[in-house]
């Protein structure tokens, strides 16, 4: 698909950020929506030091907050893929859903069959959903086809597993290059766009974010396909994530404020909005 040729610079992105972040929602819309962030909620430790035993521990947080009505499900527990199948026996029946990395994360500095191996291996651990990190020094040499062609032939490797394509937004430049990431990530048939790994500052930001749902808005519009965005690192704090919020339910609208189209990657937040909805 052709996108149209982008012009927006990123002071143009920053007033737009700071409109939607004005908006006031009353108290009863923003109980909504920290139940609905809280709901699509990728619950994440990717660490050097993660076990068994920390994994075990993650995913029966996941369980146990099932418990609070008021909360229910995260959408995810995204962990690495040694831990695939463990996460999958405990969460099964949960409707807690599966997902791992791929692709040589965090560096994505891997040969491309040496990646489909990964993702191949993964898909048949039963991961749900798999983040694969994109080659970010192909983005910055222009070999454009060659980005294509990987996430291409990833999305072919996961099978059933959705696939989200991890653009490392901070280590792309300008607003230009973070829109070609988006477009060749769409036209290769990514479920999802997300914003980062976690492993670098800048992580998640909104400027990224908003590019990132412009790119998928047109999308949808030009093919009628929806595809999700998932910011993700450094989120810790719910008026963080209120934001993003906010950003996908203006930019893409109402139908994206779903755990099928939204996520939020974070390891810290979801303690912090279940106080909130406590109080």
């Amino acid at each position: 698909m052709e996108f149209s040729h982008y012009l927006y610079t990123a002071d143009e992105i920053k007033t737009r950020i700071a409109a939607i972040d004005s908006i006031n929602l009353t108290d009863k819309e923003t109980s909504y929506a920290y139940k609905t962030i809280y709901n699509c909620i990728d619950l994440t430790t990717l660490e050097g030091n993660d076990n068994g035993a920390k994994i075990e521990r993650l995913c029966q947080k996941a369980v146990a907050y099932q418990e609070n009505q008021k909360v229910g499900n995260v959408a995810a527990v995204c962990v690495y893929m040694p831990f695939v199948k463990q996460a999958r026996s405990i969460l099964e029946g949960s409707g807690v859903e599966v997902a791992t990395v791929a692709c040589a994360f965090p560096s994505g500095q891997l040969p491309l069959h040496l990646k489909l191996a990964e993702v191949s291996w993964v898909a048949a651990e039963g991961a749900d959903e798999i983040d694969m990190v994109i080659s970010r020094g192909k983005m910055l040499e222009g070999a454009y086809d060659e980005v294509f062609e990987e996430i291409k032939a990833v999305k072919a490797a996961c099978g059933k597993a959705r696939l989200k394509v991890i653009l490392e937004t901070g280590e792309l430049p300008d607003v230009a290059l973070i829109r070609k990431a988006c477009e060749l990530a769409l036209n290769a048939g990514a479920d999802f766009l997300k914003t980062s790994t976690g492993k670098i500052t800048p992580a998640a930001s909104p400027e990224a974010v908003v590019v990132m749902l412009d790119s998928i808005k047109e999308y949808y519009e030009k093919t009628g396909i929806m595809v999700g965005l998932k910011p993700a690192g450094g989120i810790a704090e719910p008026t963080d994530a209120l934001l993003y919020y906010k950003l996908v339910k203006h930019i893409t609208g109402d139908n994206w404020i779903d755990p099928k189209w939204f996520r939020i990657g974070a390891s810290r937040l979801a303690d912090k909005i279940v106080a909130l909805l406590d109080a």
